[in-house]
């Protein structure tokens, strides 16, 4: 077995940077053996959260470099997110309840949803600030199918 099961990946916290990160990293992820019914998972929370580093972490301030840390276990995959940008509310991770519908097309909201699908795509998140650094961890389980 080789002992290359870790992936690491790095890039500037812009939307067009985090674009082609999460297109890069969803490709290295699958030829290191991600299992294909969790691909979709994984990508879309690691979009949801990238982007809210994009979006949040650096709004009004100088987008630095975002660090993705990667590591395979045998039945789950383990990442870290971490950037320098300014620290979630209250320094912890939100509660993922999904914003209202609304009654009509019109009234739907353009976001609100994404903590909510992080926590239902992943099987555990956590969150520090340690020394300027935002460090959010996600696990993704994919327990033997047979």
């Amino acid at each position: 077995m080789s002992n290359c099961n870790c992936l690491d990946l790095s890039f500037v916290a812009t939307e067009a940077e985090a674009s082609l990160g999460i297109a890069r990293l969803s490709l290295c992820l699958e030829e290191k053996g991600l299992p294909g019914h969790k691909a979709g998972d994984v990508k879309i929370a690691l979009a949801e959260a990238i982007n809210n580093v994009v979006e949040h972490a650096y709004a009004g301030i100088t987008p630095a470099r975002v660090q993705v840390h990667c590591r395979f276990h045998q039945n789950w995959l383990d990442i870290l997110i971490s950037d320098t940008g300014m620290p979630l509310p209250g320094f912890c991770i939100p509660e993922g309840i999904p914003a209202a519908l609304g009654e009509t097309i019109d009234e739907l909201p353009e976001g609100g949803f994404g903590w909510f699908l992080i926590h239902e795509l992943t099987g555990d998140i956590r969150y520090e600030r340690k020394g300027g650094c935002n460090r959010l961890s996600l696990r993704f389980d994919f327990p033997d199918s047979g």
